[in-house]
């Protein structure tokens, strides 16, 4: 205790530092070992260094978090993370293994670097850059020499389908404060008749973030009655009644990383319909799920879904793809489709949410974010998917 000017004893308080607030979510480690595979692409593709501006992906490859940022990666390890004078500290926080330059035109000024230091081929992110963009990394370099700017495309977005194992523990956890979130909200019976759509998306709002959410993973679709047959509904002051479907769609964030879970119920005895394209529903769903093997064709995925709701003679109502892929950002690649490209690998994370939808009567969309595995599937959505009356 210390004493006042008055002679009192006080309290003593000790404020944290700003360091001490800042997420430490992921070992170094990990995140060294993304930047050395983006540098092996580098050098694969003959690049004396690759200027990334994409936040989130800066994101992914260091660990900052701030809103203006870009990253060089170069061959030989000399990396610059450059950001501007309000991020210094929380720069050297987050991200203690890659020198930092304080600057505010962050992508000119690391571009001009490499450039001094004799980059001839130099990658950037051309679906990201605009054109003015662009012509301003031209001028910077060409302040020292003639640079070529080198188009790598979405080389970090296909970096990070394949997720590590911090990503995953994230993941997980992301999952895991829906999933406890829901269960609250049922327990606390907060999926009644009488309670406004908007009610209980707050609701379940606020009990993930009391669980430890860093924020929402997308605005939490609640849809009631007829609304659930719209499949992005946005929460509206409509009423819950018996005899409703009434679908969530929602996800927590957890260190970045975010959930995807969806699940409908039906307030009072379900009617015979209900019970019809709910079965329907959770076959596809299910169907979907044990399509998810290493080194399967997204097309093939969402056709193993599809098929079953085709059949049924409702295939225009499953007006979607099956799924995406979910991470940093929450609709990432791959895309689950009949329009997808590509194949599943191991420790790629997907959702796998097949829906039917009956205009003016209600719909029913069941959905589960996965990790793809060798043995098969990692369920992180742990929450019951039979059809439950409330």
């Amino acid at each position: 205790m210390a004493r006042g000017a008055d002679g009192r004893r006080t309290a003593r308080v000790t404020w944290p530092l700003v360091t001490d607030l800042l997420p430490q979510t992921h070992d170094r480690s990990s995140i060294a070992a993304r930047r050395d595979r983006l540098r092996a692409l580098a050098i694969e593709r003959d690049l004396d260094a690759i200027v990334v501006t994409g936040l989130v992906n800066v994101r992914y490859l260091t660990g900052f978090t701030g809103s203006n940022a870009a990253l060089l990666v170069r061959p030989d390890g000399a990396d610059i993370l450059a950001t501007d004078g309000r991020y210094t500290t929380q720069a050297g926080a987050e991200v203690p293994d890659v020198d930092l330059l304080v600057v505010r035109a962050c992508a000119q000024a690391l571009a001009g670097k490499a450039a001094q230091k004799g980059a001839t081929r130099l990658g950037f992110e051309s679906h990201l850059v605009t054109v003015d963009g662009h012509a301003a990394l031209q001028a910077a370099t060409a302040e020292h020499r003639v640079t070529e700017l080198v188009s790598v495309g979405a080389a970090v977005e296909a970096l990070r389908m394949i997720k590590d194992g911090a990503e995953i523990e994230a993941l997980r956890e992301a999952c895991s404060i829906a999933d406890r979130a829901l269960a609250a909200l049922l327990g606390a019976g907060g999926l009644r008749p009488g309670r406004s759509e908007r009610e209980v998306g707050r609701d379940l709002d606020n009990r993930m973030l009391e669980l430890g959410a860093e924020a929402v993973s997308f605005e939490t679709i609640v849809a009631a009655g007829a609304h659930s047959a719209i499949p992005h509904h946005r929460p509206s002051d409509a009423v819950l009644a018996v005899g409703d479907f009434v679908k969530l769609d929602f996800g927590a964030t957890f260190a970045g990383y975010h959930s995807d879970m969806t699940r409908t119920f039906v307030l009072g005895p379900p009617a015979d319909w209900q019970r019809e394209i709910y079965e329907l529903v959770a076959t596809a769903q299910r169907l979907g799920r044990a399509a998810l093997t290493v080194g399967a064709s997204v097309v093939e995925v969402d056709a193993a879904a599809r098929a079953p709701i085709t059949a049924a003679g409702h295939g225009a109502a499953f007006s979607h793809g099956l799924g995406h892929g979910v991470g940093l950002e929450i609709h990432e690649a791959p895309a689950l489709s009949a329009s997808g490209a590509g194949r599943l690998e191991t420790d790629m994370a997907v959702t796998v949410e097949p829906g039917v939808y009956l205009a003016g009567r209600g719909g029913v969309r069941i959905e589960d974010t996965l990790v793809v595995g060798t043995d098969g599937p990692d369920l992180l959505t742990l929450t019951s998917k039979e059809l439950v009356a409330l």
